[in-house]
Protein backbone atom coordinates (compact mmCIF):
# COMPACT_ATOMS: atom_id res chain seq x y z
CA UNK A 1 0.00 0.00 0.00
CA UNK A 2 3.11 2.61 0.91
CA UNK A 3 4.49 1.27 -2.08
CA UNK A 4 1.98 2.55 -3.97
CA UNK A 5 1.15 5.93 -2.72
CA UNK A 6 4.90 6.55 -3.43
CA UNK A 7 4.44 5.65 -7.04
CA UNK A 8 1.31 7.68 -7.37
CA UNK A 9 2.69 10.44 -6.09
CA UNK A 10 5.88 10.32 -7.48
CA UNK A 11 3.58 10.46 -11.12
CA UNK A 12 1.50 13.31 -9.72
CA UNK A 13 4.55 14.92 -9.03
CA UNK A 14 6.17 14.31 -12.48
CA UNK A 15 3.19 14.88 -14.44
CA UNK A 16 3.10 18.52 -12.53
CA UNK A 17 6.58 19.47 -13.55
CA UNK A 18 6.08 18.26 -16.60
CA UNK A 19 2.42 20.46 -17.19
CA UNK A 20 4.80 23.11 -15.91
CA UNK A 21 7.27 22.97 -18.73
CA UNK A 22 4.47 22.86 -21.63
CA UNK A 23 2.95 25.62 -20.13
CA UNK A 24 6.12 27.50 -20.24
CA UNK A 25 6.84 26.11 -23.73
CA UNK A 26 3.57 27.23 -25.28
CA UNK A 27 3.86 30.36 -23.44
CA UNK A 28 6.99 31.78 -24.67
CA UNK A 29 6.27 30.47 -27.92
CA UNK A 30 3.62 32.92 -28.82
CA UNK A 31 4.41 36.17 -30.01
CA UNK A 32 4.71 38.79 -27.57
CA UNK A 33 1.73 40.70 -27.23
CA UNK A 34 1.94 44.13 -28.19
CA UNK A 35 1.59 47.06 -25.88
CA UNK A 36 -1.60 49.24 -26.65
CA UNK A 37 0.29 52.38 -26.43
CA UNK A 38 3.17 50.67 -28.24
CA UNK A 39 5.03 53.76 -30.48
CA UNK A 40 6.56 51.92 -33.58
CA UNK A 41 10.08 52.91 -34.87
CA UNK A 42 10.83 51.29 -38.28
CA UNK A 43 14.04 49.66 -39.33
CA UNK A 44 16.02 52.24 -41.31
CA UNK A 45 14.80 55.39 -38.68
CA UNK A 46 16.96 57.76 -36.70
CA UNK A 47 17.29 56.45 -33.20
CA UNK A 48 17.53 59.57 -30.66
CA UNK A 49 17.97 58.75 -26.79
CA UNK A 50 17.50 60.61 -24.30
CA UNK A 51 20.53 62.58 -22.87
CA UNK A 52 20.00 61.21 -19.83
CA UNK A 53 20.64 57.34 -21.59
CA UNK A 54 22.78 57.65 -24.01
CA UNK A 55 24.72 54.83 -24.66
CA UNK A 56 28.16 55.14 -25.54
CA UNK A 57 29.48 54.24 -28.80
CA UNK A 58 32.57 54.47 -31.28
CA UNK A 59 31.87 57.29 -33.93
CA UNK A 60 32.83 54.42 -36.58
CA UNK A 61 31.30 51.43 -34.86
CA UNK A 62 27.99 50.27 -34.98
CA UNK A 63 26.41 49.44 -31.37
CA UNK A 64 24.38 46.33 -30.06
CA UNK A 65 22.22 46.45 -27.42
CA UNK A 66 21.30 43.56 -25.51
CA UNK A 67 17.69 44.15 -23.93
CA UNK A 68 17.92 41.84 -20.82
CA UNK A 69 15.50 41.11 -17.98
CA UNK A 70 17.09 38.87 -15.16
CA UNK A 71 13.35 37.74 -14.23
CA UNK A 72 12.48 36.21 -17.94
CA UNK A 73 13.40 32.49 -18.56
CA UNK A 74 14.20 33.48 -22.00
CA UNK A 75 17.10 36.13 -21.11
CA UNK A 76 18.67 33.12 -19.17
CA UNK A 77 18.85 30.87 -22.02
CA UNK A 78 19.96 33.92 -24.24
CA UNK A 79 23.33 34.39 -22.43
CA UNK A 80 25.13 32.02 -23.75
CA UNK A 81 24.47 33.65 -27.20
CA UNK A 82 24.93 37.12 -26.02
CA UNK A 83 28.38 36.18 -24.94
CA UNK A 84 29.35 34.77 -27.77
CA UNK A 85 28.29 37.50 -30.29
CA UNK A 86 30.18 39.79 -27.81
CA UNK A 87 33.40 37.73 -27.48
CA UNK A 88 33.00 37.39 -31.61
CA UNK A 89 32.41 40.70 -32.77
CA UNK A 90 33.86 42.84 -29.08
CA UNK A 91 36.67 44.53 -31.47
CA UNK A 92 34.59 45.83 -34.14
CA UNK A 93 31.21 46.69 -32.44
CA UNK A 94 29.97 48.46 -29.43
CA UNK A 95 27.75 46.67 -27.41
CA UNK A 96 25.90 47.70 -24.04
CA UNK A 97 23.45 45.75 -21.91
CA UNK A 98 19.73 47.08 -21.43
CA UNK A 99 18.20 45.82 -18.43
CA UNK A 100 14.42 45.72 -18.10
CA UNK A 101 11.98 44.75 -14.78
CA UNK A 102 12.65 45.10 -11.48
CA UNK A 103 16.18 47.01 -10.43
CA UNK A 104 16.96 43.94 -8.48
CA UNK A 105 21.12 43.96 -9.50
CA UNK A 106 24.21 46.10 -9.81
CA UNK A 107 25.69 47.02 -13.13
CA UNK A 108 28.55 44.61 -11.83
CA UNK A 109 26.25 42.04 -11.41
CA UNK A 110 24.70 41.98 -14.60
CA UNK A 111 28.18 42.14 -16.09
CA UNK A 112 29.61 39.06 -13.89
CA UNK A 113 26.30 36.82 -14.69
CA UNK A 114 27.28 37.23 -18.69
CA UNK A 115 30.72 36.25 -17.49
CA UNK A 116 32.35 38.39 -19.94
CA UNK A 117 35.91 39.07 -20.37
CA UNK A 118 36.01 43.10 -20.13
CA UNK A 119 33.03 45.42 -18.69
CA UNK A 120 29.93 45.84 -20.98
CA UNK A 121 28.48 49.51 -20.36
CA UNK A 122 24.56 48.30 -18.39
CA UNK A 123 21.58 50.78 -18.49
CA UNK A 124 18.34 50.36 -17.10
CA UNK A 125 16.10 53.13 -18.60
CA UNK A 126 13.17 52.21 -20.30
CA UNK A 127 13.73 55.16 -22.59
CA UNK A 128 16.32 53.35 -24.59
CA UNK A 129 13.56 50.83 -25.21
CA UNK A 130 11.18 53.04 -26.00
CA UNK A 131 13.57 54.94 -28.72
CA UNK A 132 14.06 51.60 -30.05
CA UNK A 133 10.65 50.10 -30.33
CA UNK A 134 11.49 47.16 -28.04
CA UNK A 135 8.54 46.14 -25.93
CA UNK A 136 9.51 42.57 -25.06
CA UNK A 137 13.00 40.37 -23.73
CA UNK A 138 15.44 39.16 -24.69
CA UNK A 139 15.78 41.64 -28.09
CA UNK A 140 18.73 42.63 -30.10
CA UNK A 141 18.80 46.33 -31.47
CA UNK A 142 21.93 47.16 -33.81
CA UNK A 143 22.14 50.82 -34.65
CA UNK A 144 24.40 51.42 -37.45
CA UNK A 145 27.44 54.15 -37.38
CA UNK A 146 24.95 56.54 -38.67
CA UNK A 147 22.42 56.23 -35.63
CA UNK A 148 19.80 54.48 -37.92
CA UNK A 149 18.15 51.24 -36.50
CA UNK A 150 19.15 48.65 -38.44
CA UNK A 151 17.72 45.74 -37.02
CA UNK A 152 15.52 45.24 -33.73
CA UNK A 153 14.41 41.52 -32.96
CA UNK A 154 15.18 38.16 -32.07
CA UNK A 155 18.50 36.23 -31.81
CA UNK A 156 16.78 32.64 -32.91
CA UNK A 157 13.71 31.12 -33.94
CA UNK A 158 14.63 28.63 -30.68
CA UNK A 159 14.47 30.26 -26.93
CA UNK A 160 17.35 28.27 -26.61
CA UNK A 161 19.28 29.74 -28.80
CA UNK A 162 20.00 26.69 -30.15
CA UNK A 163 19.45 26.75 -33.56
CA UNK A 164 22.36 27.86 -36.59
CA UNK A 165 20.51 28.50 -39.13
CA UNK A 166 18.46 30.95 -37.78
CA UNK A 167 20.77 32.95 -36.37
CA UNK A 168 19.10 36.61 -36.58
CA UNK A 169 21.34 38.80 -34.74
CA UNK A 170 24.53 37.35 -35.66
CA UNK A 171 23.26 37.22 -39.39
CA UNK A 172 21.83 40.79 -39.28
CA UNK A 173 25.52 41.69 -37.69
CA UNK A 174 27.43 40.19 -40.45
CA UNK A 175 25.25 42.19 -42.70
CA UNK A 176 25.71 45.26 -41.33
CA UNK A 177 29.59 44.84 -41.44
CA UNK A 178 29.87 43.69 -44.38
CA UNK A 179 28.08 46.69 -45.44
CA UNK A 180 24.54 44.80 -46.59
CA UNK A 181 22.27 47.54 -45.90
CA UNK A 182 19.38 46.05 -47.91
CA UNK A 183 19.66 43.02 -46.40
CA UNK A 184 15.75 41.41 -45.82
CA UNK A 185 15.23 40.04 -42.80
CA UNK A 186 12.68 36.88 -41.82
CA UNK A 187 9.56 38.43 -40.10
CA UNK A 188 9.94 35.49 -37.92
CA UNK A 189 13.27 37.42 -36.84
CA UNK A 190 11.08 40.92 -36.73
CA UNK A 191 8.07 39.65 -34.32
CA UNK A 192 9.39 39.70 -30.72
CA UNK A 193 9.07 36.54 -28.43
CA UNK A 194 9.66 36.49 -24.77
CA UNK A 195 8.51 38.50 -21.88
CA UNK A 196 6.42 41.63 -21.92
CA UNK A 197 8.19 44.69 -20.89
CA UNK A 198 8.78 45.48 -17.71
CA UNK A 199 7.56 43.30 -15.67
CA UNK A 200 8.27 39.90 -17.97
CA UNK A 201 4.56 39.12 -17.68
CA UNK A 202 2.86 37.88 -20.58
Amino acid sequence: MRKALVVAWLCLLAGGIGAFFWHNEWKYGLPTPIPVNYHAVNLGSPVSFPVSAQPAAGADKPLFLHFFNPECPCSRFNMPQVRNLIQRYGQQVDFAIVVMGPQKFTAKQIQDKFDLPAPVPVYSDSAIAAACGVYSTPQAVIIDPGQKLFYRGNYNRSRYCSDEKTSFAQQALDSLLHHNYSQAFSPLALKAYGCSLPSCRQ
